[in-house]
């Protein structure tokens, strides 16, 4: 789609938060939505209409791959969640994963297809999909990530310690099963690609190794990963729409927008007028609200969502750069709290407008 669609949006001042969890949970046959991609679309489409953007954003659900994956390789669905490689994936369940790449999409993914189906019809809207990162998903298959991903930063490589081989095999696996998802969401009928690489942040990369000159950690294990997926998106004419809410330092924001993204979008641990420099202007910035703690009035009352939201809208429109005020992350329904978070929400959409079309 042209770029400057995005931009426009930024220059306008539109304001959102990822909510279609929010509105799913208002609804009485909600678990029915979850299996039903069509209840789904009107889900997506209703948030979308609510808070008057033209993103249809999904369900920020970042398990769907690990899922799909393991079942391919004969890993019982039931034991999906919990599971992780012991040991290095064999050469058998390698080759039973490219065997299942080109099956038709099943479970939660099918879901979100016909989602996506039905949110195409809606010609006002743009059918976004949602793909966890790959150095996010190969966290979600170890055990410990962290210390072959300390070891890879050493110079380690997989054919001098197991453990890294283990780390290196389940990253390749990941590109594969993110690449599949892709390409059927968009075939589906996906305009953008949400990806969300929350787990490439400081907590997994040492800063330490990070500020080494010649250390090429982050390049093998985060970015060569997603520049392939950065090409699929080109080879299919989708957006990007980066997601990090993790832990960043700034050579890390530096490395995600050579990606080029159309969106990215950043938690609430990154000053974000700070960070602008960073980015360059044909990327529009998200973010940044610290949604994930709207349930709580002790930890965030609604003055402080309003100070907040109007911080945010002020200090970036003086930078000048394309800017959506929006959540950290998906807005998440929390049982008992929800009257609480939807009235934040409702701040952050009310304090600080431009007087656009987008903001009322």
């Amino acid at each position: 789609m042209d770029r400057n669609f995005y931009l426009e949006l930024g220059r306008r001042g539109l304001r959102m938060p990822i909510g279609a969890h929010l509105v799913l949970k208002e609804k009485p046959n909600h678990h029915e939505c979850l299996v039903d991609g069509y209840k789904l679309g009107e889900v997506v489409v209703e948030t979308a209409r609510r808070f008057n953007t033209p993103l249809a954003l999904p369900l920020m659900d970042l398990t769907i791959e690990k899922h799909d994956m393991l079942t391919m390789i004969g890993i019982p669905p039931s034991k999906a969640d919990t599971f992780h490689f012991s040991a290095c994936p064999t050469a058998a369940q390698l080759a039973d994963l490219d065997a299942h790449l080109s099956d038709a999409p099943f479970g939660r993914l099918a879901v979100y297809c016909d989602a996506l189906r039905y949110v195409a019809k809606h010609p006002e809207l743009v059918p976004v999909a949602m793909a966890i990162g790959p150095f996010s998903l190969m966290t979600k298959l170890l055990a410990d990530p962290i210390t072959p991903v300390y070891l890879a930063g050493t110079g380690v490589t997989g054919d001098e310690d197991p453990e890294v081989k283990t780390a290196e095999t389940a990253l390749e696996m990941a590109i594969r099963i993110i690449a599949r998802s892709i390409r059927i969401q968009v075939a589906a009928g996906a305009r953008a690609v949400c990806l969300c690489e929350p787990a490439a942040n400081t907590v997994f990369l040492s800063p330490h190794q990070l500020s080494e000159p010649d250390n090429t950690v982050f390049e093998r294990m985060v970015m060569a990963p997603n520049r392939r997926l950065r090409a699929l998106l080109k080879e299919l004419d989708a957006d990007l729409i980066f997601h990090n809410c993790g832990e960043l330092i700034p050579e890390m924001i530096r490395s995600f927008c050579t990606l080029d993204p159309a969106i990215i979008s950043l938690g609430s641990s990154r000053t974000l007028w700070e960070d602008e420099p960073l980015i360059p202007k044909t990327t529009v910035i998200f973010g940044n609200l610290p949604t994930k703690k709207f349930y709580s009035d002790a930890e965030m009352p609604e003055s402080r969502v309003e100070m907040l939201s109007n911080e945010l809208a002020v200090r970036m429109q003086a930078t000048g750069h394309p800017f959506i005020l929006g959540s950290e992350c998906d807005v998440l329904s929390v049982e008992g709290s929800e009257e609480i978070i939807n009235s934040k929400v409702d701040v952050m959409m009310r304090a600080g407008g431009c007087g656009c079309s987008y903001c009322h």
